[in-house]
């Protein structure tokens, strides 16, 4: 089997970053452990239930997008068309999540270069609403929290000025016309995107919510209640950017659990932020499976009804 440069670099950089999440894992093993018995299955549960709220929110920011564009779909439709593909994050390299809804979204009579255009947008939709919720909540904390990170915010205006839809339209245009494929039949407008940033803003409270239950029980020091869901909901955000920026390896893996650890700082000691971010990453997995086989057996179902002399054509036009 030939690497290339590129894939020697994604597996190394993976090694490197594992390695030292290792050796942190082990130095600090008695702390860790003592984390981890702090949590209850309880609080453990009710962090499942809001990464599957979080991960509703991302699913309906990318539904907006592709209404937006012109291909609206059912939730049940969009719910598997989105979780299932995005289980080809966790696959290294960053095409296999829009490969996958391109195509499944074909199966609905979306064209590919929607499905890719809704795909790549909400990235940085979701993004710009993180690091939104970063720099304001984590303020919260104090300026020691926020400080260390503070270049990350410089992509917040950039951002905004990228997501202006008559320029975001602009850059899709030029990429699908460098690519040698037709022009988009609808361009994006601005109720869209202020919609899709709204349900990625709801998803960033769940999100939250999921490392508040978590943090209420590792014994975080200087927050507490609503301060502690604040403080999470930027915590978490941070994260997941700053994992999310170091795309080389799949879904952030490693990155967000250190960048994680060094974000609870000012409340966790090394060993209990350690426990918190690994059991963060746990819910994870776990939600975005949960997310991914109920969506496929609900779309299912929804289909099961229509099975008769006309349901050969039902996929096509299920929009």
């Amino acid at each position: 089997m030939r690497i290339t440069v590129k894939g020697a670099v994604r597996i190394g950089f993976l090694a490197v970053a594992l390695g030292f999440g290792t050796w942190a894992v082990a130095r600090e093993w008695d702390s860790v452990v003592t984390g981890f018995s702090r949590l209850s299955w309880t609080s453990v549960l009710l962090s499942v239930v809001a990464v599957i709220a979080a991960l509703g929110g991302g699913m309906l920011t990318w539904r907006a997008l592709l209404a937006d564009l012109g291909s609206p779909l059912p939730v049940r439709q969009a719910a598997k068309v989105f979780f299932v593909g995005q289980l080809g994050k966790y696959i290294p390299g960053s095409l296999w999540p829009v490969l996958a809804q391109m195509e499944m979204g074909r199966d609905l009579g979306v064209p590919r270069s929607r499905s890719a255009a809704a795909f790549f947008l909400t990235m940085p939709i979701q993004m710009a609403g993180g690091l939104l919720v970063a720099a304001v909540t984590l303020l919260t904390a104090g300026p020691a929290a926020i400080g260390p990170y503070a270049w990350a915010l410089l992509l917040v205006p950039v951002l905004a000025v990228l997501l202006e839809p008559r320029v975001i339209n602009a850059v899709i245009g030029l990429g699908l016309r460098l690519l040698r494929r037709e022009p988009l039949e609808r361009a994006l407008t601005r109720r869209g995107m202020l919609g899709a940033l709204g349900w990625s803003l709801a998803g960033w409270a769940a999100y939250g919510l999921h490392l508040a239950v978590i943090l209420g029980q590792s014994g975080a020091t200087g927050v507490s209640g609503a301060r502690l869901v604040v403080f999470a909901t930027g915590a978490f955000a941070l994260s997941w950017c700053l994992g999310i920026m170091t795309f080389v390896v799949p879904a952030g893996a490693g990155v967000r659990e250190l960048a994680m650890v060094a974000v609870l700082s000012p409340v966790l000691p090394q060993g209990p932020a350690i426990a918190v971010a690994l059991t963060s990453r746990i819910v994870l997995v776990a939600g975005d499976l949960l997310c991914a086989g109920t969506a496929a057996l609900a779309a299912r179902s929804a289909a099961v009804p229509e099975a008769g002399p006309q349901s050969d054509k039902a996929p096509r036009n299920a929009l």
